[in-house]
């Protein structure tokens, strides 16, 4: 519980800075709150291309870590 209470409390004031900036800088309320919900709606080709790249060494990683761990569980047997 004191996982989602902190969790909230970073939240809240986080996505009403958010909205603040997005309202500064013209944005009406309507599309500062798609953008503070959406991040992917702002993001620019290049940084969509290294999210991807991040989540592809992501899977690899967890995959590779998955049959190692296998690995050495059949070796024990």
């Amino acid at each position: 519980m004191k996982f989602f209470g902190i969790t909230i409390l970073l939240l809240v004031p986080l996505v009403l800075f958010s909205l603040g900036m997005d309202i500064l800088l013209g944005f009406d309320l309507d599309n500062s709150i798609k953008h503070a919900f959406n991040p992917f709606l702002v993001k620019d080709r290049a940084e969509l291309i290294l999210f991807l790249i991040l989540l592809v060494i992501l899977v690899f990683s967890f995959i590779y870590r998955q049959k190692k761990k296998d690995n050495k569980s059949k070796g024990q047997q």
